[in-house]
């Protein structure tokens, strides 16, 4: 729909044209006037920022040179020769006339000062000095008598004497703080600025300690000086200038202007005392150097104010700060002038150039169609040019068609450039991403490859790794070809000096990135194997790009070399420019971070793994009994684990190891499910008799038993020749006697060994066999351990010899469970039975056992160890991927229907790892033929107990099933157990 005003082309050109104009030349107006400002404020800032150094040197140079003579001066011993340091004295003082006067201060008290009058009416009167004194000198002493003697000396401007006096002296230099403040500190000293009580004029002392703590030097500088410096500068109108001391107190100034007219500051005030507002702003900014343009309260209004502040410290403690200051206004002037002068041309220019517009507009109309539509062109995104281009009588427009043209064949091709750049990028990122993610270090070099091939649009790619041998290996590479893979010596193997002459061992070697254009043409390097590969593979090198791989510390791990960058509209074999080789480049930065994470990991695993085959190693070696365990079980569990991955159907569907993570998780808690074991004592581990502790005390017991039967027979020695009995009814008794000791000890010695079942009438002979008694003549509290000792605490001792049970079970065999040494709180799911004591040695006791050679004491220490495993585990700082693991290594003694330890957990409760671990650990026991504590079994035997764990519901009956029709016992058993063992099951028996 048409507009409802329309104008004629012509007249809407031209009043584009006068808007451009007025606009252009408004816009002039705004950037100059904006420019003149800026140049007001730069003038202005330059201007005193001249002004704040002159002044900060001055006063620098002042102070400076006074620093520098009381450094010296302190350095040199002389000074404590009063005459001889007098004339050096007044001769400094003559040169320097704003120094007030010299001193050194002694430790004593004693004083020597030399004071400059030069005719000061003042400081005369206050001396009471000869009205010509140009010098003073006075002297402190302390006299033969111990009084203190002050004496005065006058001089003329030519040092000639005028007068002297004497009297007591009341001053005592070391009370001063200028001496105290001295000898506290090595430097310099510096007093705050302060009034001369004898000149009321503004000054400072600085002092410093002589060398060797001897004394102080100081001399007192004169500020007044300063005062109209400050004045003669060459300020603005209105402008403002001063002199602050460390405690932005005021030393000197000078104000101009009217407003400042009345405005008169005592020395010392502080900055933000200062009854004007503009001055009292001031001290409310930031105190650092620089200039800057503020706005500061101006007869009741902010107005915008050049502010220079200028920082100096000539040395530690001589810190003043200069502040010059004025209004924006006072440098305006020759500014409104120029606006003025700018605002007419502008003026006179508009109006010349709207009558040209006018007369140019027909012929422009022409030319700005055509403009027009390439415009449209434009916003379309269409970088096509019309065939013919209307020339136009003005240079500007044909110039402006001749630039669209230009812009579009530029924007045209350099969108297309950044399209390929984004791809490259979008694929560095997609590569980076990928890289982060991947675990696998063959896969992960392989995406290396790969991605750089992609992004550089290469023809080969070949990935180099550094290897521990000072080499560098063949990893990789994108060709398919038979070549042999090798390795490149990084240094020579005779000489040791680096092997720069392969552009890959120099790249490795300097971390330096090498770009060849031409392999034939490089000089530089030995390419004679790239050209053999040439040769070889049919595929002709020409450009190479060759980068390190080296992630953040620096160190070389690798080389990537690309080969013959191809173009991407042509498929020629071009040179890799500067973008690609940055792109490459960071992939090689990404690769290299990500590469050397992935070997840090891989060496953790194989360290941790390392060091949990040899915690369960050292349990292993532990016992000579159960040697092996610890290695074994983990076979087997991962045997049946991988038996029960591959089933698709039944209970055990859906159980999977999604990850090789998950794998290593589950094979280190193998290893670790007795990790525990540590902690159990090695005779309960190895307990093969029931007596057996440290060793077997069924010695003991044979013993006792030789002594009965010793003492039998010197009964019938006696009853014979002492008594004159019967020879042979002695005989018979002691054939009697002896038989029954025989009898009974094979008794005892058979109990010791420890059955499947121990029948209640032999629990009773044991107890009858300890009625018997024996008479002991040694003491059996010496040679005792501590422990012994403790154990037996306040038993009395018995007269020998003392008749004692051939058996007993006596208090010290007991030993009590320390309170609070272990816990097994319900509360962490511990559901375990636990024994008064920790253990009972106890002969009677220990013989009497009814199962096995394991009183209640020690089956609960060996049972503790799993307890012990899973608290050890737990205390692990275990990562994301082995949380699990105490859970694997736990849960081998639990049962199905929660009658396990140590947590007494059921079917519902126990993982299909845990349940494998059962099953492994179990058959393992029964299999092993190194137990002390049973006879080794054949595998049929095995096979037919763990059969009653499966009909007791102690396992799980599928995975029992899976275990034998899978074949893994017989395969375990081919490779664990010996010959003699292996024999023919028939699992169908089992099976169901």
């Amino acid at each position: 729909m048409p507009a409802r005003f329309q104008f004629r082309f012509q007249y809407w050109v031209l009043s584009v044209l006068i808007l451009i104009v007025l606009s252009l030349t408004a816009g002039f107006l705004f950037t100059v006037f904006g420019k003149f400002q800026s140049m007001m404020e730069d003038n202005a800032r330059e201007r005193f920022s001249l002004l704040a150094r002159q002044s900060i040197e001055a006063t620098g140079e002042l102070v400076g040179k006074a620093g520098l003579i009381v450094g010296n001066r302190a350095e040199d011993r002389r000074a404590f020769d009063p005459d001889g340091a007098v004339p050096e004295l007044i001769a400094s003082l003559a040169v320097n006339p704003d120094f007030y006067g010299q001193y050194f201060g002694l430790p004593d008290d004693g004083f020597v000062q030399a004071i400059g009058i030069r005719g000061n009416s003042r400081l005369i009167e206050t001396l009471k000095a000869p009205a010509d004194t140009w010098f003073a000198i006075r002297r402190i002493t302390t006299a033969a008598g111990g009084g203190r003697q002050e004496r005065w000396t006058f001089l003329d401007q030519h040092r000639q004497l005028l007068a002297s006096r004497e009297n007591a002296a009341q001053f005592a230099p070391s009370s001063r703080p200028w001496f105290q403040s001295a000898m506290q500190q090595s430097g310099l000293a510096v007093t705050a600025p302060y009034l001369f009580a004898s000149t009321g004029e503004l000054g400072l002392t600085i002092s410093r300690a002589v060398t060797g703590q001897a004394g102080v030097f100081a001399v007192d500088i004169n500020l007044s000086r300063l005062q109209g410096f400050l004045g003669e500068l060459p300020l603005s109108p209105n402008a403002a200038i001063m002199l602050l001391d460390g405690d932005d107190r005021v030393i000197a100034y000078s104000l101009r202007g009217q407003r400042f007219s009345t405005l008169a500051i005592a020395p010392l005030t502080r900055l933000d005392a200062i009854s004007d507002p503009t001055l009292q702003g001031l001290s409310k900014q930031e105190k650092q150097d620089g200039a800057a343009v503020l706005k500061l309260e101006q007869s009741g209004k902010a107005a915008d104010f050049v502010v220079v502040r200028q920082l100096s410290e000539a040395f530690p403690g001589a810190r003043f700060t200069v502040i010059a200051m004025a209004p924006i206004s006072d440098f305006s002037g020759p500014i409104e002038k120029a606006r003025g002068d700018v605002m007419a041309v502008s003026i006179g220019i508009t109006l010349l150039l709207v009558p040209l517009a006018l007369l140019g507009s027909r012929r422009v109309v022409h030319s700005l169609a055509a403009l027009a539509r390439n415009s449209e062109r434009l916003k379309r995104l269409d970088f096509s040019v019309e065939p013919q281009q209307p020339a136009s009588f003005l240079y500007e427009i044909n110039a402006l068609g001749d630039a669209q043209i230009v812009l579009q064949h530029s924007i045209r091709d350099r969108t297309t450039a950044l399209n390929i750049a984004q791809d490259k990028l979008q694929r560095l990122v997609e590569s980076g991403l990928m890289l982060s993610r991947e675990k696998n270090r063959e896969t992960l070099l392989r995406h290396i490859l790969n991605s750089a091939q992609e992004i550089s649009r290469c023809a080969a790619a070949t990935l180099y790794l550094k290897t521990e041998h000072d080499t560098l290996r063949f990893a990789l590479r994108t060709a398919s070809d038979d070549l042999h893979d090798f390795e490149v010596p990084l240094h020579d193997p005779v000489s040791g000096a680096p092997m720069t002459g392969y552009v890959s061992t120099y790249v490795a070697l300097n971390n330096e990135t090498v770009v060849i254009d031409d392999v034939y043409q490089d000089t530089r390097f030995d390419l004679s194997g790239t050209m053999q590969f040439s040769e070889k593979t049919g595929m002709r090198a020409v450009s190479m790009l060759t980068i390190p791989l080296s992630p953040r510390d620096g160190e070389v791990i690798g080389v990537l070399q690309l080969m013959n960058a191809l173009d991407p509209e042509s498929g020629a074999v071009i040179p890799f420019t500067p973008e690609l080789v940055s792109f490459v480049e960071a992939l090689a930065a990404q690769s290299a971070v990500t590469l050397e994470n992935v070997n840090l990991l891989e060496s953790q695993k194989l360290l941790m793994d390392a060091l949990i085959k040899l915690v369960a190693g050292a349990i292993d070696a532990k016992s000579a009994y159960t040697g092996g365990h610890c290695e074994r079980v983990p076979e087997l569990a991962m045997m049946l684990a991988e038996a029960a991955s591959a089933v698709d159907s039944g209970p055990l569907a859906n159980f999977r190891f999604a990850s090789e993570e998950e794998w290593r998780e589950f094979r280190i808690g193998a290893w670790l499910h007795d990790c525990g074991k540590v902690t159990t004592p090695e005779y309960v581990v190895d307990k093969a008799t029931k007596l057996e502790t440290i060793y077997n005390r069924i010695h003991e017991i044979r013993t006792r038993f030789e002594v009965l039967l010793r003492d039998a027979e010197i009964e019938r020695l006696q009853a014979i020749h002492e008594r004159g009995d019967d020879v042979a009814t002695a005989d018979a008794r002691f054939a009697e006697r002896r038989e029954q000791l025989l009898d009974d000890f094979a008794f005892v010695a058979d109990a010791n060994i420890g059955g499947e079942f121990m029948a209640p009438e032999k629990m009773a002979r044991v107890g009858r066999i300890a009625e018997e008694t024996w008479l002991r003549h040694f003491d059996d509290t010496l040679g005792l351990s501590q422990e012994e000792i403790r154990r037996r605490g306040q038993s009395p001792v018995q007269p020998l010899p003392v008749r004692e049970n051939l058996l007993a079970d006596k208090p010290w065999h007991v030993v009590p469970r320390e309170p609070g040494r272990q816990t097994f709180d319900p509360a962490h799911g511990w559901r375990v039975t636990v024994p008064e004591n920790l253990y009972n040695f106890g002969e009677v006791y220990n013989l009497a056992i009814a199962r096995g050679t394991l009183t209640d004491e020690e089956r609960f220490k060996i049972n503790e160890h799993i307890i012990q495993t899973i608290q050890m585990l737990e205390k692990l700082p275990l990562p994301k991927s082995l949380r699990r693991v105490p859970e694997y290594a736990g849960t081998h003694h639990e049962t199905m229907i929660g009658t396990g330890y140590p947590r007494r957990l059921t079917a519902d409760e126990l993982s299909i790892p845990s349940r494998i671990m059962a099953i492994a650990d179990i058959f393992e026991a029964l299999t092993a033929s190194d137990r002390p504590y049973k006879p080794m079994k054949t595998l049929s035997e095995s096979i037919k107990i763990l059969s009653f764990f499966k009909k007791d519901q102690h396992i799980d009956p599928v995975l029992f099933d899976l275990f034998l029709t899978s074949g893994i016992y017989r395969a375990y058993a081919e490779r664990f157990l010996k010959p003699e063992q292996i024999d023919e099951v028939d699992i169908s028996r089992f099976i169901g």
